[in-house]
């Protein structure tokens, strides 16, 4: 057994955890982090990143248990849990849709360092632009989401296609500018998470399927258990933060790191060699 392999894995599902649900983009980490530890080829490490994604969606699910199951089980009876249902259906179709019609674009030209730096650089402005309008909520809680926000909300994650903006980010700071508390849009951008990744990451894994092999398990389970608790431990955390604070720390950090990254491409310090 490849031990160092296992302790690369664990890495990656601690990067992946600890960045899906902030606003800081898991997606352009993994890449940046995947290419750094020099780890599995860019095909397996494709398929093990959306692997370990799962892990953090279980995360959501363990979290939220009793509301989920409150409304798999009010579906058709309970007004509250209809409502969460239609909601979470219509903002995942935007993403949905332009995922197949744009996906392989987008990986093709936009899955590099850079352009994950520039979309970093780039977010950290707009949540600084965002958290400095003038915004009134009217919405307080999830409950109190309508189906047209809901498309908003929708709407706005789907501009996290392009690697480095943060599906959860684009979601929350869409969320706040639509009126939603804080709360109210970390909330359901964890909600929306599950069928929006969960879906995405069995289907991706379905087309991938030559890929999969036993040999892989070991390394793939590390990275799947540390996605979870990592995940896990920075949900309740940004639960907790978003009652007392705004992002604005959050775009500081998307400015240095894309900033980082591109200096080191620039002057050759990183070899990032993602393709």
């Amino acid at each position: 057994m490849d031990i160092l392999l296992l302790v690369k894995a664990a890495i990656m599902g601690l990067v992946e955890g600890a960045t899906e649900f902030l606003p800081v983009s898991s997606t352009g980490h993994l890449i940046l982090a995947g290419d750094l530890l020099n780890f599995m080829d860019h095909s397996k490490r494709s398929v093990f990143e959306i692997s370990i994604q799962l892990g953090a969606i279980l995360a959501i699910v363990w979290e939220y248990r009793q509301r989920f199951v409150r409304t798999f089980t009010g579906l058709g009876r309970d007004p509250i849990a209809n409502r969460l249902f239609i909601n979470i259906a219509i903002a995942f179709l935007p993403l949905a849709i332009l995922g197949l019609l744009f996906g392989d674009i987008i990986k093709a030209h936009l899955f590099k360092p850079v352009p994950v730096a520039i979309a970093f650089i780039v977010g950290g402005f707009i949540i600084f632009w965002a958290e400095k309008r003038q915004k009134q909520v009217t919405i307080q809680t999830v409950d109190d989401i309508r189906p047209l926000d809901a498309l908003k909300l929708g709407l706005a994650q789907a501009v996290a296609l392009i690697p480095g903006t943060s599906r959860s980010g684009a979601t929350i700071i869409g969320g706040i500018l639509f009126g939603l508390s804080r709360t109210a849009a970390a909330e359901f951008s964890f909600f929306l998470a599950v069928p929006t990744l969960g879906i995405a990451s069995i289907y991706s894994m379905y087309k991938a399927r030559d890929l999969l092999s036993v040999d892989d398990l070991a390394p793939w389970a590390v990275g799947f258990i540390f996605s979870f608790v990592s995940a896990l431990f920075v949900v309740r955390a940004l639960i907790r933060y978003v009652s007392n604070h705004d992002f604005t720390i959050f775009a500081w950090y998307r400015i240095a790191f894309g900033v980082i990254v591109l200096i080191t491409a620039y002057t050759g310090w990183v070899n990032w060699t993602v393709h």
